[in-house]
């Protein structure tokens, strides 16, 4: 029965795991319990079962098993961890569960299932059940089928992946077992639900009587659309919406929203592909093309029969569709060209998207063959042609289509009309942009004219259906000339269209095309071109339009606006006007005339022709007057200017009246309804009148105001004609340079290039200088915005008038186009002002395209050419390859029709001969040159592969390929190149070539794009399988490459798609991914993008300016750019606008000069510190890199762009150095005006430098210096402090140029190396120097190397980071270095060690080679320095370095003189070790009771004090007050600054200046306060309270003695500190923080302050006293326990060898001891008795018990009993184990105490005292030895046996042992016990100290227990408070060293007493452990360190007076304190 019960004391989950089955019982009950009870899915209790689930499930007992799948269940539900348990639990639940017998074992095991599914695991499951159902047992296929329905019914298709059961179903309903074919005809059922008709396919050929009663099931179900009822836990939001929305009684939401659920399953995507091109007849192209029409037939139908499969592998099908191709086009049997054309529409079902590339080539054949009237003919290819729509897009063909609907047979004509109409159904709003609406507009418009009935339907219906798709608004514009009759007819066959995107585009845009604006429209506003999705399958439309609108321009304008604006804005360019205004019919004169007279004075028109000019003037006047009060309405526009052109009209000889009429003419133009027909009277007098002198200016602005009412574009074309159509060379000059300021007025929007061309020629060619000068300043302002492309027309003008145009373009690039300021239109409403913007880019990208005359080539693509290309004999092809590429190069621009050109070239692209290869990619370059946009078509036919191409192995032809590459996606944009499967079929190629190439490519060009396709996602698998490549280059491009698929595709994408991987792999992809998701850069913003790119290609389009007034356009920018960090900081928007309100007008040449006047930098509040937050959130990339790629430079320049001057942007960024030097020179001369700008733009000005410091031009570079050098001299003295990120962004890249060859950039940059010390610390830039010296340039190794010799030499060793140690052992190695120079270097900085830290650099720098040691020694002895006399010089010669040593406070302005405390405080903060002195230099050292001591003068502001040299003291000292206004940074921005903020305010509170240090504290009680602030104390606090004690003494000591301070204000600061520390206390965590040293320092401070009666005599003294009281409770409670009980032993210890301290010190420390007892039985488990027993034992060292008893008081002995007696009590014998710090235990009181104690307690004899055990045992020694010892022996022994003469017993055999040294005590002592023993022996020796060493040891204050017992030999002696705080072990080292200073105290000899090392080194040692701060510590050290100091100095002094010099106290003091002492009193009165 023992064994039986045995389980019952186990914990539950050890039960769990029993072998008893009623243990496993037991605890699976209390583990659901325990699950139940579990409130928080994230407790740790969770992860304890983790293992322990799979037992759960597959318990070998039954009953057992249930059980543990109830628990099982509650776990997976309810625990966070459980989704790592799914894959072994379900293959648990299947295998074990799925097979039992019971029904609820079943239910349970596929409940637990379906909750994995809800906890986002469903893959997993889905994976696991299909493995269930290759099981032999029957019951489990049934069980894992049923699961799969039940998941599939309550979670949908969207979260159970149907294409493997559907892959698995035909096999079940083969099974022998019934129930299985029954379950799979459920499943099949269920599935059919959720896909309908996409399942027939699959399971067409299972059994006939199962299909048919499936047939008969599928009837029954309901018809609406099935929705999930169970939801994932992310989607449970969604879930509770969609019960509100039922409960309201509608889910007509809901339906919508699972709308699209439907189609996500498409049956294509279920099927398998079939390969078809290997199963072809082998004889199929010679039947093909064979005469007999039956032979050809057969070939076709095989065709036929292998395209009917409805899935097609993706192959090289190009001859196949050529060969198809050919019979639809040429063969004369109908029949056959309708089975050609079914043939045709099978590969295009079959392949999809894959067929796109075909698509090109067989459209205009199919439409051309619509001439055929036979309806099978005409309907085979209206199937093949709507199939092959669906491969492919609009834009892809619309060239095609549009070239045949000019063709002059209807029939063509009208089945061309219904395929658009039937092809616009499948298109939405934004697959339907503007661009390509306009021409299909044009050309039905012309077909709705047609004679032909049939051809008219046709056009009517396309219309309509476009008017549904998107909206009237859109269409509208082209509709302008359409008469009523047929807009309705439109309209109605708008209304009978039904849209192929079902409800949903549909409805919309029913219900919507009533108002104004149709939600679809938005898309296309916004989106434009730039998202024209595919459209094959129904799914793209509702799904991608987010999308699309997300993608566009500017989201918020897009929404509303854009249609409007293409209405009325966009179109009045072209035709909007003609339209409106075109129909003012000419006027004959005389009803001009009476219209005129209806509004002009009588007179007025009377006196327009007379003969005398002032007649004319005035009524010139009249007339002026009468049009300015007209009203726009009234205003008869065409009779005025009539009016005034009537006789004289312009030939008026008056230059008076005609400025007079010039400016009436513009008056009209501007307010009236002024339309072109007004213009053509006018325009012709104006030009003419252009280039007069006194009148050309108001002609300009006259025909400035005719442009704005008629539009540049049609003024422009008539000026130019009329200026060139006359011989005036003054006209025509100053007509271009109207025109070229009209331009930038307007914009380049929607003007004719081409007609310009011409006129321009014209002017070049001209004899005046003038004319050709004005035209070629007209070219400059043209190639703003078409971009270089302008050249190719003026490549044949003569070579000195092409390098003038040349010339010209130069100035220009690089400068973005001025917005455009007018051309606003009247008629506009303000509505459509900003409308134009999203679709703009489509007009002006095809207007710049349009400009190219481009030559139709295909006819000179002879078939004898592409044979020549397809060749046998390689010359033959290389001659064919000749002909192309000079058919090109003469056409220059061509059309997109090349014939057969691509097949052919694509073929040489994997010519044998490689130089043909790379003569093909040469051409394949030329031609996405000389096609521009229009190569998309033939992306996928060539473009792919030319990819290929970059698997060659030839590095020169890979290099070719990546260049054609470029060169087409320069043209064709990327989104041609993402689509569809082949880019991730080339990455699938194991090539590594290919592999890393096209990687390199993607990681270029991904970033730049601001949507991508969807089927990027098809690569991300090869993408992985690149993670794992054998190939290393691959491996680290597809690293590259992560971030930016992530960037696109998101974090989540890529994660689910790591689950196909092996584990393996998937677990590294995993952590790769992590990296990747930190490094993942945002998407590319809009407009940042758009001012990047100025030129090229379609870009000037996105300069199209939008007639909108400047301030929207600018406001719009920044709408529009909601991820650039600029835009989140508030009140930017005004600033930007202001920038850019400057900038508009930055490009033109004549305002140059004055626009750059303004501020070149831009103060962005806070817009450092965002950049700051960006870059350590990775929301921007780290300032991190070998060589900087291109989208560094991007992001610099986006930063950059709101906070630098556009001008000088541009400039920075120009690819020409020239413009780098320019840039350079204006940030020199700007330097001192703009000191705020330089600041807050600092990051990025450094930034950009270092990209500077990557060219190779030495000019830029030495510029570069010389700016660094005037911006390092500024920045200190404004006293700045560089940042982390600027420094770390800046040195190591200025490192790296201290390696150049140059001699004087070498110099520079040591130069601005040591100014940097300034406003970095040195310590800070020691690493980055140390890195610099692994460099593989050696000039760098080397003079890195010297300048940490020169850091050394300046700073002392504090500099050397990580310890001194690590960083000379890193110098030394290079000592061996194979260049001299590294070599000599290397030696120089050890030996500059050596000066400065002497023979302790051999111990430093460790093992070295016998060569390099010897090269050292030999080094060391020619430089003969004396160690000792180097910080002297340090402290001479770099004042100013040294200021800022330690100060790393980042963004503050301080003043120089901190503080020393502050430096102090700093040093320790940053080491936290008692060593921590060793931070502070020489200098700065202070002696903290020196400072207690004197009572004259505010020490800590006077560190120099201490030095070797005190004449320097005598010059006359400056020391600035302290700057309160730097004393204010405030803790919110908790970032970089924040340590050294409080460093900095730490040390003001220990400053001499009342109200700086109340200031300092109330700033650090705010922080206190604030619970989520105070943690920025942290790190701080030791540092903090040697502040307040510093403070404390101070007011004790200086501030309470001076009379003349008012005692309020030290009650003020009083009350400040004990506030402070009251809150400090308050705060555990900070509380504990506090070291043993310091809490002791701490507490002498209080209780002196308790003590104090002069705080008493004072009004509030009593309340002071009262707060410390209250205070020293709370350090006592909260401080670390250990810590403060140790401090408080230390400090009795003090306080009782101190003769001075009054006696109530000692008890009160001892009452404040007392407490503690108290509170240990509380705190006993968290303190360490260790360090605790330690202290005791060096307490009872020190203080034998007789010496204890002498004291005066009886409570410090009571005081130590109580504490050990209740150690004892508390821990009982353990007690004993916890000596282990005391070196001999068995010399130890300490130990023998407690052992006595141990056994009292245990024997319950606790009522004798020990003392009275030892009388015993003594007198038991007396009774057995009183016969042999003389009485006299007897005696003594019984006084040192009793309690009371003990002393004087001791004392009396002392005496008697001196006197008979061979006297035997030994019998009297070899009874007793050992405790007596040794007792007596420590007595004698103790008195023997006592009477020897009178002589030697002095009483003091100050003095330290170490000096009580310097003569004892043992080391154990030494261990004083300073000792181990933290209970790590000290290394012998520590007490050699403390050995050796008292060794020099007592006068006894060190060895090498003459080069002992100076004081830093005696602190430095890396062997001391990392132990708290003490300041006890720190007082002796310092002292110590001083006297060695002084005995140098004074080595004449003999070595009695050294030792007094070596104590503290005034009674002992030397002449030396004396002379101090005097010297400060003549500083004193100095400063008086």
């Amino acid at each position: 029965m023992g064994d039986d019960s045995e389980w019952l004391k186990l914990p539950v989950d050890q039960k769990c795991e029993h072998k008893l089955w009623k243990a496993r019982l037991s605890g699976y009950d209390e583990a659901l319990k325990i699950f139940q009870k579990i409130k928080d899915e994230k407790s740790p209790e969770w992860s304890k079962y983790l293992g322990l689930i799979k037992k759960f499930v597959t318990d070998s007992n039954a009953v057992v098993q249930l059980r543990g799948l109830e628990a099982a269940l509650v776990y997976v539900e309810n625990a966070h961890v459980a989704g790592k348990t799914t894959g072994e639990v379900v293959s648990g639940v299947v295998s074990k569960v799925f097979n039992q017998p019971k029904a609820k074992a079943k239910e349970l095991g596929i409940e637990i299932c379906l909750m994995y599914i809800e906890i986002e695991k469903g893959e997993s499951v889905q994976e696991e059940l299909l493995k269930g159902l290759d099981n032999k047992n029957p019951k489990i296929i049934v069980a894992c089928t049923e699961t799969l329905r039940k998941a599939l019914s309550e979670f949908g298709s969207k979260i159970i992946l149907l294409k493997p059961i559907i892959k698995v179903l035909p096999k079940l309903f083969e099974s022998r077992d019934k129930a299985v074919r029954d379950e799979a005809k459920l499943i099949a059922v269920e599935i059919y639900r959720w896909i309908r008709d996409a399942l027939r396919h699959p399971l067409q050929n299972i059994n006939s009587v199962q299909l048919k009663e499936l047939e008969e099931e599928w009837v029954k179900l309901p018809t609406g659309a099935p929705k999930p009822n169970r939801f994932l836990r992310s989607q449970q939001e969604l879930e509770a919406k969609l019960e509100q929305q039922q409960s309201a009684g509608g889910d007509a939401e809901g339906g919508g929203d699972d709308g699209d659920e439907v189609p996500q399953i498409d049956a294509y995507e279920l099927l398998e592909a079939v390969e078809i091109l290997s199963k072809l007849p082998k004889d199929f192209y010679d039947k093909i093309e064979a005469k007999k029409w039956q032979e050809r037939k057969e070939a076709l139908e095989a065709v036929e029969v292998l395209v009917k499969n409805p899935k097609l592998e993706a192959g090289d099908y190009a001859d196949l569709v050529k060969a198809l191709k050919k019979v639809v086009g040429k063969d004369t049997n109908v029949m056959l060209v309708a089975l050609a054309a079914k043939c045709l529409t099978g590969l295009a079902v079959g392949l999809r998207k894959k067929f796109g590339q075909y698509a090109g080539h067989v459209v205009p054949t199919i439409l051309e063959k619509f001439k055929e009237k036979k309806p099978q003919v005409v309907q085979a290819l209206q199937e093949a042609i709507d199939a092959i729509f669906l491969t492919t897009t609009l834009q892809n063909i619309s060239e095609d289509v549009l070239a045949v609907m000019d063709n002059k047979n209807p029939t063509i004509k009208q089945q061309t009309s219904l395929f658009i109409a039937r092809s616009f159904r499948h298109c939405t709003a934004s697959t339907l942009p503007k661009s390509l609406l306009k021409p299909f507009c044009a050309a039905l418009l012309k077909h709705i004219n047609d004679s032909a009935p049939e051809v008219r339907d046709a056009a009517f219906e396309a219309l309509g259906t476009a008017l549904k798709v998107v909206g009237e608004k859109a269409v509208n514009p082209f509709l302008a000339d359409v008469d009523k009759l047929k807009l309705d007819k439109i309209k109605e066959c708008s209304e009978k269209v039904e849209l192929i995107h079902g409800k949903k585009a549909g409805s919309a845009a029913e219900k919507k095309d009533c108002k104004p604006v149709p939600g679809r429209a938005a898309a296309s506003g916004a989106a434009g071109d730039k998202d024209t999705k595919d459209v094959s399958v129904p799914k793209p439309g509702p799904l991608k339009k987010a999308p699309a609108t997300k993608a566009g321009g500017p989201p918020k304008k897009g929404k509303t606006a854009a249609p409007g604006g293409s209405a009325s804005t966009g179109t009045k360019n072209k035709k909007g006007l003609e339209t409106k205004e075109i129909v003012e019919p000419e006027l004959s004169i005389e009803v001009c005339e009476e219209k005129a007279s209806a509004v002009l004075p009588p007179t007025c028109i009377q006196l327009l022709d007379s003969s005398n000019w002032k007649e004319r003037l005035a009524c010139m006047e009249e007339f002026q007057k009468s049009v300015e009060l007209m009203e726009r309405t009234e205003m008869p526009c065409q009779a005025l200017v009539r009016m005034l052109a009537k006789k004289p009209g312009w030939k008026e000889t008056n230059f008076q009246v005609l400025q007079m009429k010039l400016h009436i003419v513009a008056l009209i133009a501007q307010k009236g309804n002024f339309s072109k027909t007004c213009a053509q009277v006018v325009l012709d007098g104006l030009v003419d009148k252009i280039g007069d002198v006194k009148c050309g200016n108001n002609a300009k602005e006259a025909m400035t105001s005719i442009a704005e009412s008629c539009m540049l574009p049609w003024t422009a074309e008539q000026v130019m004609s009329m200026a060139f159509s006359q011989k005036n060379p003054k006209n025509q000059s100053e007509t271009l340079n109207w025109l070229s300021n009209a331009i930038k007025e307007f914009g380049f929007s929607g003007l004719n290039v081409k007609a310009f061309i011409s006129n321009v020629k014209t002017a070049l060619a001209a004899t005046n200088p003038a004319v050709r000068t004005s035209a070629i300043t007209l070219l400059g302002v043209m190639y703003l915005y078409v971009g270089p492309s302008l050249r190719m027309f003026f490549e044949d003008e003569k070579p000195a008038l092409l390098s003038q145009i040349d010339a010209e373009f130069e100035k220009m690039q690089g400068q973005s186009p001025p917005t455009a300021t007018r051309g606003i239109s009247k008629h506009s409403t303000s509505g459509t002002d900003e409308g134009e913007e999203g679709d703009e880019p489509d007009d002006g990208g095809n207007d710049v395209v349009d400009l190219l005359p481009r030559i139709e080539i295909s006819d000179k693509i002879t078939s004898e050419l592409v044979s020549k290309i397809g060749d046998k004999n390689w010359k033959i092809r290389k001659e064919g390859l000749d002909e192309v590429a000079g058919i090109i190069n003469e056409a220059k621009f061509i059309q997109p029709n090349i014939g057969e050109l691509p097949t052919a070239l694509k073929g040489r692209l994997n010519d044998s001969n490689k130089i043909l290869v790379q003569q093909t990619l040469n051409i394949l370059q030329q031609l996405a040159v000389a096609m521009g946009p229009n190569i998309k078509q033939h992306v996928k036919n060539l473009g792919i592969p030319i990819i290929t191409v970059l698997g060659d192995s030839k590095n020169n032809v890979r290099a070719a390929a990546l260049a054609t590459v470029n060169a087409w996606a320069e043209q064709t944009g990327m989104k041609e190149w993402l689509e569809g499967e082949d880019l991730s079929e080339e990455l699938k190629k194991e090539n590594p070539f290919l592999r890393q190439e096209l990687l390199g490519w993607l990681a270029e060009k991904l970033p730049t794009l601001r949507s991508t396709p969807t089927d990027l996602i098809l690569c991300v698998p090869h993408l992985y399988s690149c993670l794992e490549d054998r190939n290393g280059d691959v491996r680290k491009k597809a690293q590259d490459a992560l971030p930016f698929f992530m960037m696109h595709l998101g974090y989540e994408k890529m994660a689910k798609a790591t689950g196909k991987l092996k584990p393996t792999s998937k677990d590294q992809v995993l952590a790769m991914l992590e990296k990747a998701k930190a490094n993942m850069p945002s998407k590319p913003a809009a407009p940042a993008k758009t001012m990047s790119k100025p030129m090229g290609g379609s870009a000037p389009a996105k300069f199209q300016p939008t007639p909108a007034p400047v301030e929207d356009s600018v406001s719009s920018t920044i709408e529009a750019k909601p991820d650039l960090k600029k835009a989140k900081v508030p009140g930017v928007s005004s600033k930007a606008k202001n920038a850019q309100g400057k900038k508009v007008p930055s490009k033109t040449t004549l305002k140059e000069d004055d626009d750059k006047s303004g501020p070149i930098f831009i103060v962005v509040p806070n817009g450092k510190e965002q950049r700051m937050r960006d870059e350590k959130g990775l929301k921007v990339l780290k300032w991190n890199f070998t060589t900087p790629r291109d989208e560094y430079i991007e992001q610099l320049k986006t930063q950059m762009s709101s906070c630098v001057a556009k001008w000088l942007q541009d400039e920075m960024f120009h690819s020409d150095f020239q413009h780098h030097n320019k840039a350079l020179a204006v940030m020199v001369d700007h330097l001192e005006t703009e000191k705020e700008g330089v600041i807050g733009c600092l990051d990025l000005i450094l930034k950009w430098l270092t990209l500077r410091f990557f060219d190779t031009n030495t000019s830029v570079l030495m510029k570069a210096l010389e700016y660094l050098k005037l911006l390092f001299t500024l920045l200190s003295e404004e006293e700045y402090h560089l940042t982390e990120n600027e420094a770390s962004s800046f040195i190591p890249y200025l490192i790296l140029k201290v390696g150049e060859p140059k001699d004087v950039i070498r110099k520079d940059v040591r130069a601005i190396l040591n100014r940097m010390c300034l406003v970095y610390p040195a310590s800070k830039m020691f690493p980055f120097i140390m890195e610099g010296t692994k460099s593989k340039n050696s000039k760098q190794r080397a003079e890195c190397l010297e300048e940490l010799g020169c850091l050394v030499e300046s700073y002392g060793m504090n500099v050397c980071q990580p310890t001194p140690g690590k960083a000379l052992k890193e110098i030394a190695i290079h000592i061996g270095d194979r260049d001299n120079a590294v070599r000599n270097a290397a030696l120089n900085t050890i030996v500059t060690v050596y000066n400065v830290h002497g023979d302790q650099v051999f111990k430093l720098i460790g093992n070295l080679s016998e060569k390099d040691m010897s090269m050292l020694e030999e080094r060391i002895k020619r430089s003969a320095k004396r160690p000792s006399a180097v910080p002297v010089k340090q402290a001479e010669e770099k004042p100013q370095r040294t200021q800022n040593i330690n100060s790393n406070a980042n963004m503050l302005r301080k003043g120089p003189a901190e503080d020393m405390s502050s430096k102090l405080n700093q040093a320790r903060s940053m080491s936290g070790h008692p060593e921590a002195a060793q931070m502070v230099r020489r200098e700065f050292q202070l002696d903290l009771d020196e400072i207690e001591n004197d009572n004259g003068t505010v020490r800590c502001e006077m560190p120099e004090l201490v030095q070797h040299k005190l004449d320097d003291i005598f010059e006359p000292v400056l020391i600035p007050e302290p700057k309160i206004r730097a004393v204010s940074p405030h803790f919110d921005d908790m970032h970089s600054n924040t340590a050294s903020t409080i460093n900095f305010i730490i040390s003001q509170v220990a400053s001499g200046d009342i109200n700086t240090s109340i200031q300092a504290l109330t700033q650090i009680d705010e922080v206190l306060r604030q619970e989520d602030k105070a943690e920025a104390m942290s790190g701080h606090i030791d540092q903090f309270l040697i502040a307040t004690f510093m403070q404390l003494r101070l007011i004790y000591s200086t501030h309470m003695a001076d009379e003349k301070l008012d005692k309020d204000e030290i009650i003020k600061l009083y009350s400040c500190i004990i506030g402070n520390m009251i809150s400090l206390f308050q705060i555990e965590s900070l509380a504990r923080e506090a070291s043993t040293g310091v809490l002791k320092d701490l507490m002498h401070g209080l209780i002196t302050l308790m003590l104090d009666s002069r705080i008493e005599d004072l009004e509030e003294g009593q309340q002071v006293i009262r707060s410390v009281n209250l205070l020293v409770v709370k350090v006592l409670e909260k401080s670390d326990q250990t810590n403060i009980l140790s401090a408080l032993l230390v400090l009795l210890q003090d306080s009782l060898l101190a003769t001075a301290t009054s006696p109530k010190f000692s008890e009160l420390v001892m009452k404040c001891l007392w407490r503690m007892v108290r509170l240990l039985p509380d705190t006993i488990n968290s303190i360490n008795l260790d360090r605790i027993l330690l202290d005791i034992h060096i307490f009872m060292k020190v203080f034998p018990k007789e010496k204890l008893k002498q004291c005066k008081s009886e409570f410090p002995i009571r005081t130590l009993k109580t504490l050990l007696h209740t150690l004892c009590k508390l821990k009982g014998p353990k007690i004993l184990d916890h000596l282990t710090m005391i070196d001999n235990k068995n010399e130890s009181e300490l130990e023998a105490h407690l052992c006595r104690m141990m056994k009292h307690s245990m024997d319950q004899t606790g009522s004798k005292s020990d003392k009275e055990t030892e009388k015993g045992a003594s007198r038991i020694d007396e009774k057995s030895s009183k016969a042999k010892v003389n009485d006299f022996l007897a005696e003594i022994f019984k006084k040192i046996g009793s309690k009371e003469n003990t002393k004087e017993g001791l004392a009396e055999l002392y005496e008697y042992k001196k006197k008979y040294s061979d006297a035997d005590i030994e019998p009297f002592l070899k009874n007793s016990s050992q405790f007596f023993q040794s007792y007596v022996e420590r007595g004698l020796r103790v008195i023997e100290m006592e009477r020897e060493g009178k002589g030697r040891i002095p009483t003091s204050t100050g003095i330290s227990p170490q000096m009580e017992v310097t003569c004892v030999p043992t080391p154990t002696s030494t261990v004083s408070s300073i000792g181990n705080t933290n209970g790590e072990e000290v290394g012998p080292s520590v007490y050699l060293e403390r050995l050796k200073i008292l060794r020099q105290r007592c006068g006894l000899d060190n060895t090498k007493q003459d080069d002992r090392p100076p004081l830093t080194s005696l602190l430095s040692k890396p062997a001391i452990p990392p132990v708290a701060s003490s300041t006890d510590m720190l007082h002796s050290k310092l002292s110590q360190l001083r006297e060695s100091r002084e005995q140098h100095q004074h080595s004449d002094l003999d070595s009695n007076q050294t030792h007094s010099a070596g104590t503290m106290t005034s009674s002992s003091s030397t002449t030396n304190i004396d002379d101090l002492k005097k010297r400060l009193e003549r500083i004193k009165s100095s400063r008086k």
